[in-house]
């Protein structure tokens, strides 16, 4: 679930080239080279390989990623944690579709994100921002399409 308009297509599939790297010992490497990764390339592709892992431990690493500097990471992270669907992301979800200095990208990624994992925190939380006359009225547009696409509208 890589949201509207993002194009993921790669020759392999990411968890095939995360198991054909070598030295790998597991998620937690995995989730290393998302946040240490030598080049950009090799950071996004652990970050999708995270969220298609269906591991619950790669939850956690995702998270901490929606901090990082690089807003294109943030936003592959915010994608990988709607394909997870872990309610454990609710909250920093929230917190990154709130937040106003982050791109417009991110902030609907966090809309979707949050629309697929359909918990009562999520759909309370993208229901509350709708809401919010103070914020950008195309975001509580897009928040809203993804909780009605969702069927929790």
């Amino acid at each position: 679930m890589y949201g509207v308009g993002m194009d993921l297509s790669i020759e392999k599939s990411d968890i095939e080239w995360y198991n054909a790297t070598s030295g790998k010992g597991g998620i937690y490497d995995l989730a290393n080279t998302a946040a240490y990764g030598a080049g950009k390339g090799e950071r996004l592709k652990a970050v999708i390989a995270l969220g298609e892992s269906d591991d619950p431990r790669a939850v956690r690493p995702l998270m901490d990623l929606l901090n990082d500097s690089d807003p294109e990471i943030r936003v592959y992270a915010t994608c990988a944690l709607g394909t997870l669907k872990s309610g454990r992301a609710v909250e920093v979800l929230i917190g990154r579709l709130r937040d106003r200095d982050e791109r417009i990208s991110t902030r609907q990624q966090a809309a979707a994100a949050l629309a697929a994992i359909r918990s009562t925190g999520a759909v309370r939380g993208l229901k509350e921002f709708i809401a919010d006359e103070d914020e950008d009225p195309a975001i509580r547009s897009y928040a809203g399409s993804m909780l009605a696409r969702s069927g929790n509208w």
